[in-house]
């Protein structure tokens, strides 16, 4: 039975790769590429590390529908104009999967995330002007004093890619310490030698696993990204003993990362918590795609929430000391 799951699994990716065509096979193949993206008018778009976006070709409506089809399949889902919305895990290597169908879109569209395989270190990020050196040093610091960093930015913004620099520099300044990372899709990726990776599952969310974590004897939690009620659970994991992690969350710029912060502890509790957030986190970056590239534009040192206010320190190039929000 096994083997005849095998090759059932084997003739599906088989059949992806073909209908995916040359032009997305050989992206996907590319360790720089980090997103592909076809279009409903059948053009393919393809983002680079530290290069942007450039054209890749074609595919076509009949091909595109195909992929989607394959996708719903391999998921145990549909794909067809009552359920036009195909969102999940490619059968290949796991790439993260959007397709859409009429009548949401004018033909058939998708976008597939790739986790990045090469990882930019804060000296690359300097190198093409995404980081100025003063903030490369302040995030180096932090890493060494091990402070809690959350990086904000919006969607396609880099923030995962910014934090595979940040864990690589954990795992070069302190490479004996036991790293223990949750994701709900595989991003992160860390080169040090004592880590555990975590991946939520239908019977398993992000809460529980960070209880579990709590028993693995973590150094430093790292999240891939906190989207629900469980950062009030990281928060007071950071908060007892469990100092110098790292995670993303999606918000605008870093005093909105608070507010978002606060939005989602408000999922699982009735007391907005602002004292246990000002406590936990340490380090706010903010990080945005511009035009000119992904650049970190903001680093916010949270000290504490006080008389109503978190108290904070605008540490980037244009910093103005003791703000207030």
């Amino acid at each position: 039975m096994a083997s005849t799951v095998s090759q059932s699994r084997q003739r599906l990716i088989r059949k992806l790769s073909d209908a995916l065509g040359p032009n997305i096979q050989s992206a996907l193949n590319d360790p720089s590429v980090v997103e592909v993206m076809l279009n409903p008018n059948s053009r393919i778009f393809v983002e680079r590390i530290g290069q942007g976006v450039s054209s890749c070709g074609e595919l076509g409506a009949e091909a595109a529908e195909t992929v989607i089809g394959i996708v719903a399949h391999a998921l145990n889902s549909e794909a067809n104009h009552d359920h036009p919305i195909v969102s999940g895990e490619l059968p290949i290597a796991g790439y993260r999967f959007e397709g859409l169908l009429p009548p949401l879109v004018g033909a058939p569209t998708f976008t597939i995330r790739k986790p990045a395989s090469m990882v930019m270190s804060l000296a690359e990020y300097m190198g093409n002007h995404s980081i100025t050196a003063e903030d490369a040093e302040i995030i180096r610091n932090a890493v060494v004093s091990r402070l809690n960093i959350v990086i904000a930015g919006g969607t396609g913004s880099g923030k995962t890619t910014l934090a595979n620099a940040i864990i690589a520099e954990i795992a070069t300044t302190a490479p004996d310490q036991r790293l223990v990372i949750l994701e709900d899709t595989s991003e992160i990726q860390c080169a040090a030698h004592n880590v555990v990776t975590l991946h939520t599952s239908d019977s398993a969310d992000m809460a529980r696993l960070l209880k579990s974590t709590m028993r693995l004897r973590p150094d430093r939690i790292i999240v891939g990204e906190v989207r629900d009620g469980a950062a009030l659970t990281l928060l007071k994991a950071w908060n007892t003993g469990h100092p110098g992690g790292v995670t993303t969350i999606h918000a605008n710029s870093a005093i909105s990362a608070l507010t978002r912060l606060e939005q989602l502890v408000a999922e699982v509790s009735a007391m907005p918590m602002r004292e246990v957030i000002g406590e936990a986190v340490d380090l706010i970056v903010a990080i945005a795609r511009t035009p000119t590239g992904r650049r970190v534009t903001e680093i916010l040192h949270v000290e504490n929430y006080r008389s109503g206010s978190y108290q904070f320190e605008i540490c980037s190039p244009d910093k103005e000391n003791a703000n207030v929000a």
